[in-house]
């Protein structure tokens, strides 16, 4: 929490790269280390962000508050945020922001090429990407989850799996493509393999289990999962496709811990737990190396130690919470 501005309820406001949708993932973080620990010593945090943050954006009005971004997948974070201070606090508010943020991506649902899908840049109308589409099937599923019998929020993540699973974002490898191409063809587009769009999807995929009791989405996602444990790993450590922090910078260093988040809810939902000894040796190589005296965390979790971001920090923060907590 050395990162957290009282003032602007983000962290680390000085870099205005990615802050804001790295406060969104923080606040999700936090308010899932609070709901595994039992700890309401951050809440206060928790709650002042959401009441400076959810006022309307200064490079976006127009979606008029309340997280609703200039991008479907900045919206997203805060979404399933939100979904998490709920569960937190049972504050019937905070589920009405993730309604309403709900909303506001499917309005940006394509009806006219690639048969479908969340586009992710609003202004531009541009870009099937896969990041924004699994964060919209896993707050589909978990609104379902969340709210007494409900339908529509689980047709919708019936109908964005659907679409997700015939697009080609899932290559030949299993692994998940960044998205499709901007033409009419809309095949996947071979461009990088980051480690989050590995992890989101599986978080999707757990809850449409939970919500149906179908194995089947248990079984793409360990596909899923598997191909990334083998493909994105480091001599056992999970690594980024970029290989700096410099490089990665100012987005990349947040998604290993997203992709290690996820892997960890689906390591919870098998029988088997086949992750938990992977997760565990993550977790010790970051210790291990990757921290410094203040117990800061870099961006290589194999060490050693570099720099201090909010994406390093709260990527460290959802590995040790998925070792020790889950």
């Amino acid at each position: 929490m050395a990162l957290y501005d009282n003032t602007t309820g983000l962290w680390d406001p000085n870099n205005p790269g990615s802050s804001w949708w790295q406060s969104g993932v923080a606040l999700w973080t936090l308010c899932d280390y609070m709901i595994k620990s039992g700890s309401r010593d951050y809440l206060p945090q928790a709650l002042n962000t959401v009441e400076i943050q959810r006022a309307p954006l200064s490079w976006w009005p127009e979606g008029g508050g309340d997280f609703r971004a200039d991008s479907t997948d900045d919206t997203g974070w805060w979404a399933l945020a939100m979904t998490s201070l709920y569960e937190l606090t049972d504050d019937e508010e905070y589920l009405n922001i993730a309604k309403e943020d709900e909303a506001y991506m499917f309005d940006y649902w394509n009806t006219t090429t690639c048969g479908g899908g969340l586009i992710w840049n609003i202004p531009n109308r541009t870009y099937h990407n896969a990041i924004s589409n699994e964060l919209y099937l896993e707050l589909t599923a978990k609104l379902h989850n969340l709210i007494p019998d409900d339908t529509y929020y689980l047709n919708h993540s019936l109908l964005e799996w659907s679409w997700f699973n015939k697009s080609g974002m899932i290559n030949s490898q299993n692994l998940v493509n960044d998205g499709l191409t901007d033409d009419t063809a809309c095949v996947n587009n071979g461009m990088t393999t980051w480690t989050y769009n590995q992890g989101v999807i599986l978080g999707g995929l757990v809850e449409l289990n939970k919500a149906l009791g179908d194995a089947s989405f248990l079984d793409e996602a360990r596909r899923i999962a598997d191909a990334a444990v083998s493909s994105l790993a480091d001599d056992g450590t999970i690594t980024e496709p970029c290989t700096s922090e410099e490089e990665c910078e100012p987005n990349g260093t947040a998604f290993k811990g997203i992709f290690v988040r996820e892997l960890a809810k689906l390591d919870a939902a098998l029988d088997d737990h086949p992750y938990q000894e992977f997760i565990a040796d993550n977790a010790q190589a970051a210790y291990e190396n990757a921290r410094n005296g203040s117990d800061f965390y870099g961006f290589l979790w194999q060490g050693p130690f570099d720099n201090v971001t909010i994406g390093t920090q709260e990527a460290a923060v959802d590995l040790l919470v998925a070792a020790f907590l889950n």
